[in-house]
């Protein structure tokens, strides 16, 4: 469960988070969305803790985050643009996070690995990747540890078609295994059958936070893209 209260952040005399309040239940898929330079990293980042915000408060799992970094192992996080040693190969870096959460180790979840076939290609070196391989290293470790928050940011950027449904069918897993999925991502069509909740924001503000079956039958529409369309262009009437 993650839960902020009243978050206000700002970089120079811009406010990109405007007394965000959001609550995010175990069991759940959510959707974040809105355009570029909206708040969306900015909000993540505040949980994981890579942001400060100047007030308010973040609670995971109804523990206060300030000042306490222990929280992190419960959450796995896939960034948009993973970044890794350049001279290190894929075998070395599974190695590396491995050792450091040596703890979490017991019972490892190499799903994924296993999906995308890592393991043949452990001995190419980072540096000459493609994006969409760094994608794969970035999901297989975002679940690697068994998470109980997993968040994910631009997911399928890069993946090939089949990839990308290795992935989905992941995240579906998951979420029946009650574990709370954040997903970013401006391809739309691929949020349909994955998320239960649509989390908007505009200009640093949160502009709604519905269940996806509300907002359809707010609508009289099926697909994310249109029902966001379709509320958007109510706003501006």
């Amino acid at each position: 469960m993650i839960e902020s209260l009243n978050i206000n952040k700002t970089f120079g005399k811009i406010r990109v988070l405007k007394d965000i309040s959001i609550k995010l239940e175990n069991n759940s898929s959510v959707a974040l969305l809105g355009p570029n330079a909206s708040g969306k990293t900015t909000f993540i980042k505040s949980v994981l803790g890579i942001v400060l915000p100047e007030s308010g408060t973040i609670k995971v799992n109804n523990t206060d985050i300030k000042n306490d970094v222990s929280y992190r192992s419960q959450i796995g996080y896939m960034p948009q643009i993973g970044r890794y040693p350049e001279n290190m190969n894929i075998g070395q870096v599974f190695e590396m996070i491995m050792d450091m959460r040596k703890e979490q180790m017991n019972h490892a979840d190499t799903d994924l690995l296993d999906a995308f076939n890592m393991k043949s290609i452990f001995q190419k070196r980072m540096g000459t990747l493609s994006g969409g391989t760094r994608q794969k290293v970035s999901a297989c470790l975002a679940f690697l540890f068994h998470p109980k928050i997993i968040i994910l940011d631009e997911p399928t950027a890069g993946l090939d078609p089949l990839s990308s449904e290795i992935l989905k069918e992941k995240v579906r897993v998951e979420k029946n295994n009650g574990k709370l999925i954040i997903i970013t991502s401006h391809i739309l069509s691929e949020l349909d059958e994955l998320v239960s909740e649509i989390i908007f924001f505009k200009e640093g503000e949160l502009m709604f936070h519905n269940k996806l079956e509300e907002l359809q039958l707010q609508t009289g529409e099926k697909s994310i893209s249109k029902v966001i369309t379709t509320i958007l262009k109510r706003n501006n009437e």
